[in-house]
């Protein structure tokens, strides 16, 4: 068992934010000097591979700088990347971060509809599509008043398209980066939209400095000499954008690239081939590995040394497997769009309980409130808030500036300098943090409060169950009851047998008013 430096490690964290800073110098430019220091590895389910440095990325970056600009892009304009990982995707960002433009990541995944939306509240005026996304973009591109030009990746092609290669050729490879401010605008980030139309989070270029003391604790340590990162989580979200890309290049590691399904077997054999020691991975991934390779290291050569996991509470079961079967103690995270990377693990610093959070992470102020904005005690469920003002009294970088044109929603998610995150949680003695929830996921069933973390958890544990999900089901008795929807693992088919035995392991392990009774 790792001693517990917490407290030391938290009482020593002092920000020190430069008043100019500008995400592309510190993830590109100032690494491009050495020629030969590898940026990102890439490949795609198609077989496609590529490997670039440094210099690579920034010469691209430049060229693409010229060529927006050539284009009427100004600072302050926005450009939407609707891209899968591929290396065009961190060419974009790099490019527009250094010419004071602001990014609007987007889902390659995002239908015609969910497009529109995004692309007509954050006012793009270029967006950037390849042959996945182009489909679900022509259909509304003449509705988008801002929208003046689209530039296609990898042979997305159209008479309103402009060809990415083309427009790289033609454009200078030297360029002089606009001055900004650490607090200026940097990229705009959708959230999922849980309580209304998604809200459009105005990114500081700062904010990639707020996250950085989380990112390397969760991987203990980070960077280490060899480290090689991956993750399979889109970069158009703040959990491959923050939590992999951008921190991964500001430290000057290579990171790996890949486009396609995730699949056990195909992650594996990315792990192994090119010895990635960090990856973050979801719960449901590593659910997915469990289930279909019990024990990997009996298959594969892996490096791993560290796996932060976030998105939904890992759980018991898979945090012991991972560190029976991968040799790996995975490090829970928490965070959200708006205010990133503000609760963590960090085995080797300090102790990770299986099924938490963590504890907040060095730099930021972290309680748990109830709805009037007091701090509750220990064991009691409340809303998890960080707070604008860190420890050490300085501003908290991690913050975002504003839900872009929407006033109202930004002071709703203030109450007196804490920043609402909307999840529930518990809070114990030694300042853990378990979920319990979203605020409004909570659900009572015959008078009790439950939350569908500890039940989901529960639910996986049965060898039968590859994933799981809890909602309430209206009940004209009880108000509520607890309904369960379930994937099966591989080799088990359905049967009322089948769900009585799911009952019973719940009922066996949980309280009685826990169990599913649909």
């Amino acid at each position: 068992m790792p001693s517990d430096r917490y407290r030391e490690v938290f009482a020593q964290h002092r920000w020190d934010v430069p008043a100019d800073f500008n995400i592309a110098d510190a993830v590109c430019r100032r690494h491009a000097q050495d020629r030969s220091r590898f940026a990102m590895y890439w490949e795609d389910e198609a077989g496609g591979k590529s490997a670039l440095t440094y210099w690579d990325l920034q010469q691209c970056a430049n060229r693409l700088s010229n060529a927006l600009a050539r284009l009427g892009v100004r600072c302050g304009d926005k450009v939407a990347i609707i891209l899968p990982q591929r290396p065009e995707t961190a060419i974009a960002h790099i490019a527009c971060y250094q010419m004071g433009a602001i990014t609007v990541p987007l889902s390659f995944l995002f239908g015609p509809d969910a497009l529109e939306y995004r692309l007509e509240d954050s006012e793009a005026c270029v967006a950037i599509v390849d042959p996945q996304s182009q489909p679900n973009l022509a259909p509304v591109r003449d509705k988008l008043r801002r929208l003046k030009h689209v530039i296609g990746v990898a042979g997305a092609s159209a008479p309103w398209i402009c060809d990415w290669e083309t427009v790289l050729a033609n454009a200078a490879r030297h360029f002089i980066p606009a001055s900004t401010r650490a607090t200026d605008p940097a990229l705009l980030v959708y959230t999922s939209g849980t309580t209304g139309p998604p809200k459009g989070a105005l990114m500081p270029q700062q904010c990639l400095l707020g996250n950085l003391p989380g990112f390397v604790y969760s991987h203990d340590g980070f960077p280490q000499p060899g480290d090689v990162f991956w993750s399979p989580a889109d970069w158009a979200w703040t959990g491959g954008l923050m939590d992999a890309l951008l921190p991964t290049l500001y430290f000057g590691r290579p990171i790996l690239g890949y486009r396609g399904r995730f699949e056990p077997e195909r992650a594996l054999d990315l792990l192994e081939r090119y010895q990635v020691t960090n990856a973050f991975l979801f719960p449901t991934a590593l659910k997915m590995i469990m289930k279909a390779i019990p024990d990997p290291r009996s298959r594969y050569e892996l490096a791993l040394r560290s796996i932060m996991s976030a998105g939904e509470a890992v759980g018991t079961t898979v945090f012991e497997w991972a560190r029976e079967r991968l040799g790996v103690t995975i490090n829970e995270m928490f965070g959200q769009t708006e205010m990133n990377y503000i609760v963590g693990n960090s085995h080797r610093l300090w102790p990770a309980k299986p099924g938490s959070m963590g504890r907040p992470n060095p730099g930021h102020r972290i309680a748990v409130i109830n709805e009037d904005g007091t701090e509750v005690e220990p064991g009691e469920v409340g809303e998890i808030a960080v707070h604008r003002v860190a420890p050490d009294g300085t501003p908290d970088p991690v913050f975002f500036l504003e839900y872009f044109n929407n006033p109202e929603g930004t002071a709703k998610k203030f109450s007196d300098g804490w920043a609402r995150t909307g999840d529930l949680a518990k809070q114990d003695e030694e300042g853990y943090l378990w979920y319990q929830g979203r605020a409004d996921d909570m659900f009572k069933a015959a008078g009790y409060r439950i939350g569908p973390a500890e039940i989901e958890n529960c639910l996986v544990r049965h060898e039968a169950v590859a994933n799981a999900a809890v909602v309430p089901s209206p009940d004209e008795m009880r108000g509520n009851i607890v309904k369960a929807f379930i994937v099966l693992a591989s080799g088990h088919a359905p049967s009322v047998a089948l769900e009585e035995d799911i009952r019973k392991h719940v009922r066996g392990h949980l309280a009685p008013y826990e169990y599913p009774k649909e």
